[in-house]
């Protein structure tokens, strides 16, 4: 019983302790001089629009191959 008590406790204190020592940090300080003096958004000003387009192209690809291989083996039950 002794033993179930403190090992109750130690786990209870390990998932505890991190709310208090993640709400005392303190976030990155500012490095000073951006970039190019403006305001960028976070992960910089890079496109997205034709990394998202390769990736949907990707995805409907896979689609449609899955789709043909499970019409290819519905297909060749009904044969049989």
């Amino acid at each position: 019983m002794k033993k179930k008590i403190y090992s109750t406790l130690l786990i209870s204190a390990f998932m505890i302790l991190p709310l208090f020592t993640i709400g005392q940090m303190r976030g990155p300080e500012d490095p000073g001089g951006g970039p190019t003096g403006g305001d960028t958004p976070i992960g910089g000003g890079a496109p997205i629009g034709s990394g998202l387009v390769i990736l949907l192209t990707m995805g409907a690809a896979y689609g449609g191959k899955k789709l043909y291989n499970l019409y290819s083996d519905q297909k060749e039950e009904l044969e049989d």
